[in-house]
């Protein structure tokens, strides 16, 4: 049912969880822990599902709060659950109160997690390339400092991301990248086809974290496209032409 990191397992004070797609009650294309809000299963299903991962974290069904992700590099200080069914726009969250549960929706993007256990300040970011290129791990590493966090003491792991072995992209997206910085051509290499190049997203996203000077960057190195039986997949649901797709859930939350 989810995946643990052993580099925040350690720390006393913090529960997390990538989960997988395994252990809930959805069915179908959404079979069986879809936890996304934005998707077209029913949402009774989806709201039982993520009850079941609020329990597995120890926070109130309502104390699992997600965002309505826009591949910004928007980040919010969470300090309540939000009132009724609102969701900040936005792609980050981060938070210094116990209880509350912070949970980034993904299939194919970078879902990171974040914990300064020392400070008692965890975050959750929703890393797509477009929010990896546009900042929003910096800002949520910003945030978490203004908080009362260390860099040096801050602990990043990338869950579930679609791997550099599926991510074909075309001239155009590579441009893009190389355009912001020409050291960028080193996380892209040639495709089978003409003129397009696999991407490894995972690696773009250690290297902007490291970046920021935080103390330990650490990967599950498990691709969604590749692994159906445990993932979700945007991309793949794509090349099916399935008309819809479950989201994963990964969350973080501290204990006190």
């Amino acid at each position: 049912m989810l995946i643990e990191a052993p580099e925040l397992s350690s720390f006393p004070t913090v529960r997390h969880a990538f989960f997988t797609r395994r252990g809930g009650e959805s069915g179908g294309i959404y079979s069986s822990l879809n936890g996304g809000l934005g998707s077209s299963d029913h949402p009774a299903r989806v709201k039982r599902n993520r009850a079941l991962m609020a329990e597995r974290l120890g926070v109130s069904p309502d104390h699992l709060v997600s965002l309505h992700q826009i591949h910004s590099a928007e980040v919010v200080h969470v300090q309540a659950p939000w009132p009724g069914e609102e969701r900040p726009r936005a792609d980050a969250m981060v938070t210094d109160r116990p209880g509350l549960a912070l949970a980034i929706a993904t299939a194919d993007c970078g879902p990171v997690l974040f914990a300064d256990h020392h400070a008692g300040v965890i975050g959750a970011a929703h890393a797509g390339w477009k929010g990896a290129l546009g900042g929003v791990l910096d800002a949520t590493v910003d945030l978490m400092e203004e908080l009362g966090a260390s860099r040096e003491d801050i602990v990043a792991v990338l869950g579930p991301t679609i791997g550099r072995n599926s991510y074909e992209v075309g001239p155009e997206f590579v441009e893009r990248f190389l355009a912001e910085d020409s050291m960028n051509a080193r996380h892209f290499r040639p495709s089978e086809r003409d003129g397009h190049a696999l991407f490894d997203l995972p690696r773009y996203v250690g290297q902007r974290l490291e970046a920021t000077g935080i103390g330990e960057f650490a990967l599950t190195d498990l691709c969604t496209y590749s692994d159906e039986e445990r993932f979700f997949s945007y991309r793949r649901s794509v090349h099916r032409g399935e008309p819809d797709y479950g989201r994963l859930i990964s969350a973080i939350a501290l204990t006190r």
